[in-house]
């Protein structure tokens, strides 16, 4: 039999076995998650394995992990998911969508650093607007690769500040907000700020306490931008959990940089005070983010509509253009 005949016969759902089977590391997984048996989604794999010359699933402890040819099919396998949905889809025969009938789960990793009511306001607006979805709220951390997630379809937006986001995504701007820094009410920094003392080699000079970065390895917003300048601080806190940082610093003469929207949530609250900061920082932007695999969907835009909605009224401000 010819490659050519071998691949027409290839239907749209093996590729959505090939698809789960990868995004679930499991068999057993993706059988639920098809409605299927395990026996049956063994036997496609088999036939995939076939297809493509590789195991794609291989044996990691006391789990399955994916091969570096997997990982480069999960992408391509979902966007042939996502076009056979544009085709064979009711919005395409004139349904539009609709958040009071949609059953939707929408999948949104987001990190706490632009305001503390923002993920809270979210799920509120979400939940009025659309009461019989589902909302999903993952953390942005060092051990969670955003950009494969989306790629995979495992998450549908991405919310967060970056200096320079990734080219291959769509991003909308949400806000921008000034770079300040956070201090103990009776911290030195306080009475420098006031006058002509407040220098960058002082700043440079204190303990400061900073989040955990989005990807693995990767230097952080601030400190990205301070290698720029040819400068670095000294950093004795790093953190994974930010809500947390204020606290750490109303307790302690950790120094946070970070925007002011943030801070000002907590200046009310907590014994600490927000000053300017001496080194030159542009402003902090906020986008979202997310893959050209639901860049055309009805509901995927919906959403969009909601978190940038939701951003420009904690922000205050009025709402940049949506770019759809």
């Amino acid at each position: 039999m010819t490659q050519r005949a071998e691949f027409d016969k290839i239907e749209l759902y093996l590729i959505r076995v090939l698809h789960t089977v990868i995004v679930e590391r499991s068999v057993s997984r993706a059988a639920l998650r098809l409605q299927s048996t395990q026996p049956a989604v063994s036997a496609q794999l088999k036939r995939l394995r076939e297809l493509t010359g590789d195991p794609l699933l291989v044996r990691a402890g006391n789990g399955m992990t994916p091969t570096a040819a997997a990982l480069q099919l999960v992408g391509p396998a979902a966007s042939l998911l996502q076009a056979a949905d544009a085709i064979f889809s009711p919005r395409v025969r004139g349904a539009a969508f609709d958040p009071q009938a949609t059953t939707a789960t929408f999948r949104v990793a987001a990190s706490d650093y632009m305001d503390p009511t923002f993920l809270p306001e979210l799920v509120a607006q979400v939940h009025e607007a659309a009461p019989h979805a589902r909302l999903e709220l993952l953390p942005l951390s060092g051990d969670f690769d955003y950009r494969r997630a989306l790629a995979a379809g495992e998450v549908d937006l991405v919310v967060g500040n970056w200096l320079h986001p990734p080219e291959e995504l769509h991003l909308g701007r949400l806000m921008s907000d000034e770079i300040v820094c956070l201090v103990a009410q009776g911290h030195p920094v306080v009475r420098l700020a006031e006058g002509t003392g407040w220098t960058i080699e002082k700043y440079l000079g204190c303990e400061h306490v900073a989040p955990a970065p989005f990807s693995p390895g990767a230097p952080g917003v601030i400190e990205d931008h301070l290698a720029s300048l040819g400068v670095k601080r000294h950093l004795a806190v790093r953190s994974a959990h930010f809500s947390l940082i204020p606290l750490m610093v109303a307790r302690s003469r950790l120094l946070l940089t970070t925007g002011r929207l943030f801070c000002t949530r907590y200046a009310g609250v907590l014994p600490v005070r927000i000053v300017r900061c001496p080194a030159p920082f542009p402003p902090l932007t906020y986008y979202q983010l997310w893959h050209d695999l639901t860049h055309a969907s009805p509901s995927m835009r919906w959403l969009r509509d909601q978190v940038r909605e939701v951003a420009r009224r904690v922000a205050g401000q009025p709402a940049p253009p949506a770019p759809h």
